[in-house]
């Protein structure tokens, strides 16, 4: 059984529901037989390539918040990560342009570690203190210190058309599908969940769409 997952590195929902998915999954006992493929969504597609700025004031400015409510927001946050035995720095993360990221997410997946590089990029967006958008040096650190190969990384983050088709290609799939936010799973392009779920949910979703793969196969 095949699942597909849309999620963005500046989303904090992703953040979670990634992790709880693969929580889910754990539990299921047909996990060795589920093919999981990390899809490229942007939360904002027409971002400056190369941007980043203060998290809490582009919250604030992109939905009318305050920077009072924007940064109880990201405390909220923390706290249901807490829940889930995840860090979150919730005072001078930064957001910004994702595209370079979704690019190497992509790189990855050549030699079957997508999601390595993925929960990497979360967690230094969401768990480590230091700036994270804006600097190709910083994405070849993170990209080194999980295992990759830091000349083979350089030369993807140089050549801004390196997998930049197969990133747009899942946008466009997600538009097909009717994915408006992520996280998104889709489960052999017949189940769908959104959002970032406790782990127990994925498990069922897991065990639900098994029962009905099976049941198509053997028709």
């Amino acid at each position: 059984m095949k699942v597909e997952i849309w999620s963005d590195i500046n989303c904090p929902f992703c953040y979670l529901g990634v992790h709880q998915f693969l929580v889910g999954l754990g539990d299921f006992d047909k996990a060795d037989q589920i093919e999981v493929i990390h899809r490229s969504f942007e939360l904002d597609p027409n971002q400056e390539r190369g941007a980043s700025g203060n998290v809490v004031d582009h919250l604030a400015e992109k939905y009318g918040f305050s920077p009072e409510d924007s940064a109880n927001g990201e405390l909220q946050l923390a706290e249901k990560a807490k829940e889930f035995g995840l860090p979150y720095i919730t005072s001078g993360r930064d957001f910004g342009d994702s595209f370079d990221m979704h690019r190497l997410v992509h790189f990855a997946a050549e030699s079957g570690r997508a999601e390595d590089m993925l929960l990497a990029l979360l967690h230094a967006n969401f768990g480590d203190e230091r700036p994270l958008f804006g600097s190709h040096e910083r994405l070849v650190e993170i990209a080194v210190a999980e295992g990759f190969d830091e000349a083979q990384v350089r030369e993807v983050l140089a050549d801004e058309t390196r997998y930049a088709q197969a990133v747009r290609d899942d946008e466009k799939l997600a538009h097909e599908l009717n994915c408006q936010g992520v996280p998104y799973f889709v489960l052999n392009r017949h189940f769908v969940i959104s959002g970032a779920q406790p782990a127990e949910v994925f498990t069922d979703a897991l065990r639900q769409g098994w029962e009905h793969y099976s049941g198509a196969t053997s028709m």
